[in-house]
């Protein structure tokens, strides 16, 4: 793909900036955002560029299997490191904070990481249009690391984004956002490794299925699926209507709806907590999956 003169400048810049420096390690999930940056950096300084995905329990094990894939597309370096968000009494409170202090540990992970191999500069896909996007306390996070945000830097758009991980032909360019596993809980209600893994094995299914843009909310027992409108049609097929019930059953909920507004971003978190989960919703409709 052909970028616009205006874009093409932004990337040039981005990877002089960060040629200029002696290494780089990207904060690496293998979304569209932190690819792009994996792969201007690694076109900038090659085997000075590492690309680090931190595993925890949020990260879902499909999500870690695309940051493999995405890594030997780019061709960059790519380690992993381990923590647990669950460690921290407040992210496991889950109050309107839980991004920050989720990005702290993650981002303080990574910076250890780097320390370990010797890397100047840690990066992270922080867009241009995300210091826009309302209540975003893992920005504050950032800020407080002083990780370098190279799209930000130069102003790059998440429009723009998209078109240069068209341009460097990246699989992920039409990905759409996925934030973590805990933005499927409702704030105040205690994130643990039990509500993490039924929202991990149900999400599973809804992949399977072939839906693209779609959450399951866990609502202390209650799983409340979310899909896109376009996809409505299809999540009410008898067929993927008994899937669902039995197979969510299994994973350990008590009940299993479908919400009939559709997919939206934030619908159990405060407003704008993340770049992928930003507006609030209220008076929710649903249909419940019939449980027997």
């Amino acid at each position: 793909m052909t970028l616009a003169d205006a874009t093409a400048a932004k990337l040039d810049a981005a990877s002089a900036d960060l040629a200029t420096r002696d290494s780089v390690l990207v904060a690496f999930s293998g979304g569209v955002d932190s690819a792009v940056v994996a792969a201007i950096a690694h076109d900038a300084l090659g085997e000075d560029a590492v690309a680090c995905t931190a595993k925890s329990e949020t990260l879902p094990e499909a999500e870690l299997d695309d940051a493999f894939a995405v890594a030997e597309e780019i061709g960059i370096r790519h380690e992993t490191t381990s923590f647990s968000e669950l460690d921290d009494p407040a992210f496991v409170e889950n109050d309107g904070d839980r991004c920050y202090h989720c990005r702290t540990m993650r981002l303080g992970e990574l910076f250890d990481t780097a320390r370990r191999l010797g890397i100047e500069t840690v990066c992270d896909g922080t867009n241009a249009d995300d210091p826009g996007e309302g209540h975003r306390p893992g920005l504050r996070a950032v800020e407080e690391l002083d990780a370098y945000s190279p799209l930000l830097e130069h102003d790059i758009t998440k429009a723009e984004v998209r078109a240069i991980a068209d341009h460097f032909d990246l699989s992920v360019a039409d990905k759409p956002s996925m934030a973590c596993l805990s933005s499927r809980i409702p704030t105040g209600l205690a994130v643990t490794e039990e509500r993490l893994s039924r929202v991990e094995q149900a999400e599973e299914l809804l992949r399977t299925w072939g839906f693209e843009q779609f959450r399951v909310r866990d609502h202390d027992g209650l799983a409340r699926i979310e899909v896109d409108e376009e996809e409505l049609p299809r999540a009410l097929d008898p067929d993927f209507v008994r899937a669902a019930r039995e197979h969510l059953l299994e994973c350990g909920f008590d009940h299993v709806t479908l919400d009939l507004e559709g997919y939206a971003t934030g619908s159990v978190s405060p407003a704008g907590e993340e770049a992928d989960e930003q507006t609030d919703r209220t008076n929710v409709l649903s249909a419940e999956y019939p449980t027997s």
